[in-house]
């Protein structure tokens, strides 16, 4: 049974999906790992979701302001053995309903070109292709997106 729970940056279970993330990145973007990865630490992540099957966390995704009325989601993540299966929209709904009642009115969110799955994730939930912006206006490798949450 999947079982969802909201925790911040601290918490162990979101480390350790981290470091699965962070893995599988470095391998999808190679030279360019180094260059994302500073845009995401997770020790100030005050909003988290995990997915747990019984007691083992298999995916995650954060929510950082990004302006008064806008969030960016962040370090979304499915265990491989999970993908496929439909957490990963569970982890992005249950953030996007966590944004709503902290009172943000649209989420934004970057992913890479070489990350097809996340790119279909979020066309199926509703995001749709915006001009790169901040840190990622420059970045070719770089897709944005936004979603409007009412």
């Amino acid at each position: 049974m999947i079982k969802i729970e909201r925790v911040t940056g601290a918490s162990p279970a979101f480390a350790q999906l981290i470091r699965h993330l962070d893995a599988d990145l470095k391998e999808r973007d190679g030279e360019e790992h180094s260059f994302y990865a500073q845009f995401n630490k997770a020790d100030t992540i005050a909003h988290v979701v995990i997915a747990y099957d019984h007691d083992t966390p298999i995916a995650c995704g954060a929510l950082r302001a990004y302006d008064r009325d806008t969030v960016e989601i962040k370090r979304m993540f499915t265990t491989t053995d999970h993908r496929g299966k439909g957490i990963g929209s569970q982890i992005l709904k249950n953030l996007e309903k966590w944004a709503s009642q902290l009172g943000y009115a649209r989420c934004i969110l970057e992913t890479g070109k070489k990350q097809p799955e996340a790119i279909a994730l979020y066309q199926k939930n509703g995001y749709v292709i915006i001009p790169n912006y901040g840190q990622y206006a420059t970045v070719e490798q770089s897709l944005c997106f936004e979603k409007k949450l009412y």
